[in-house]
């Protein structure tokens, strides 16, 4: 059944709320697809009162269909189902950001890391076919993005938020920085950090729920919960469900 087995946690949601948080995507358009059919069906299912779907950012590179999964996160909420009335919020991870880097220029010398960390996948599946030594012509291959990328595509991806937060849980691409508040956060941390927010252990008034780091299944410690599965290379890509102070998971 779905929604079952949920063990209890001293963090909560707002009553009333069911909350849906979505990892890394990485351009499989294929999984996201099949995991909105399975949220929409639990949330058919438990008919909370409120319903937020939040996406935790990387949604290009690496995956084959970067531009399908842009255009779907960027129509918001499915029309005429369980999910119509759900807030739709998507964050940036650093991927997003690498991206519009390189497009607005201000990559300069890492925007050939970004090619080669799934950048290219993401040219291929907005402008087609790349020359073969794509490299050697860095700006060749900006102005190709740039002219193959959708306006509304460009203005979604720039408008994209660093956090979230639900009750006891915060929302963030990589993690944050412990003993910084939320409000004093870089930028740079939220969408990049790992050293110094994985095995911290401190205690802390809220539950971070991130992506950013694959790991084989959902990475429950007391203070976070890491959901990025790798979909690109592993084919699971997974959900965090929240009501009240439970917890389960669904998974493409």
């Amino acid at each position: 059944m779905p929604g079952s087995d949920r063990p209890k946690l001293a963090a909560r949601v707002p009553a009333g709320n069911r909350v849906y948080a979505v990892g890394d995507i990485h351009g499989r358009a294929d999984l996201l697809e099949r995991l909105l059919i399975r949220i929409e069906a639990d949330c058919a299912h438990a008919r909370p009162e409120r319903v937020a779907v939040v996406f935790l950012g990387d949604y290009v590179d690496r995956g084959p269909d970067s531009r399908r999964v842009v255009e779907r996160l960027s129509h918001g909420a499915p029309q005429g189902g369980a999910l119509a009335d759900a807030r739709w919020i998507c964050l940036r991870g650093n991927h997003e950001d690498e991206m519009l880097r390189f497009v607005d220029g201000a990559a300069n010398g890492t925007g050939r890391a970004w090619c080669l960390n799934g950048g290219l996948d993401t040219l291929r599946s907005y402008a087609g076919d790349v020359p073969e030594r794509p490299l050697d012509d860095l700006d060749g291959l900006r102005l190709t993005l740039s002219r193959a990328l959708p306006p509304a595509h460009l203005r979604f991806l720039s408008r994209l938020p660093l956090t979230h937060r639900e009750g006891d849980y915060v929302f963030a691409h990589a993690g944050i920085r412990p003993g910084v508040p939320l409000d004093a956060q870089l930028e740079s941390d939220l969408l990049w950090i790992r050293e110094g927010f994985l095995d911290d252990v401190r205690p802390a008034d809220f539950v971070v729920v991130h992506g950013h780091t694959p790991t084989p299944t959902p990475d429950i410690r007391p203070h976070r919960i890491g959901i990025d599965t790798g979909a690109y290379y592993s084919g699971h890509l997974t959900a965090l469900v929240l009501e009240g102070d439970t917890r389960c998971f669904l998974s493409s």
